[in-house]
């Protein structure tokens, strides 16, 4: 079984003096988070879509997917865990205790600021965990990336032609993707940035999938102008 996990756990700090996160702002006729979850509500090929944020914006989210997408049991909302590795566990955890896991039950882990994600990049990723394990959505670097040891002056300046910036989806067998997390120490679970570098530290290939321009993290004040447009072209 495959599922859809929604990360909604963003405080939109970058985003200026919002009275609420980012995901909520609307973008033409919806919220944000609501245009993200349709992407995923739409593909037969999910049992269910799990959305989960922090826990004084659960019954919020509800009212939210309720009103929009009334009267389906395909969408639910959980109580996110204080990192995005804890909150996908918090998904695996429910998934194992309603309908079980096994070695083919694979999650797809997404952003839900990222509303342009193309169903045929969903379904690339849930291909490719069934066949690797582990999935990276990926674009190839466009700018120069400098790196700095001392956030002062530059220590290096690596090869471009071997750098990718990381989107989301990203998609995993769900029942390795607990064992591997669980085995880390405590210092291993500290340097995470994100799942993909729970497989990688542990010695496991992980598959990238491309992914597009316009599949953009909304972040700054700048994307919502952005995502506006990018609206008006697909209406």
């Amino acid at each position: 079984m495959t599922y859809a996990v929604i990360a909604a756990g963003g405080i939109g700090s970058r985003m200026g003096n919002m009275e609420k996160p980012k995901q909520y702002l609307k973008i033409k006729d919806k919220p944000i988070i609501v245009h993200t979850v349709e992407k995923f509500f739409v593909n037969s090929k999910f049992r269910k879509v799990i959305i989960l944020c922090p826990d004084q914006w659960v019954n919020y989210t509800k009212e939210l997917l309720a009103k929009y997408l009334p009267e389906n049991d395909k969408v639910l909302v959980l109580k996110g865990g204080s990192t995005r590795n804890e909150t996908i566990m918090n998904s695996i955890r429910y998934i194992e205790e309603t309908d079980g896991l096994d070695d083919e039950t694979i999650i797809v882990t997404h952003d839900a600021v990222r509303p342009f994600v193309s169903a045929r990049i969903i379904d690339e990723n849930i291909e490719a965990a069934l066949k690797y394990g582990a999935t990276d959505t990926v674009v190839p670097a466009t700018d120069t990336i400098v790196e700095s040891q001392n956030g002062e002056t530059i220590s290096s300046i690596p090869d471009r032609s071997k750098l990718y910036q990381g989107q989301t989806p990203q998609a995993f067998k769900a029942k390795l993707l607990k064992e591997l997390y669980y085995s880390l120490t405590e210092e291993e679970k500290d340097i995470l940035t994100d799942a993909c570098k729970i497989f990688s530290m542990k010695g496991y290939d992980v598959h990238m999938i491309d992914g597009e321009v316009h599949n953009i993290k909304i972040t700054y004040p700048y994307d919502l102008r952005v995502a506006k447009a990018l609206l008006d072209e697909e209406l």
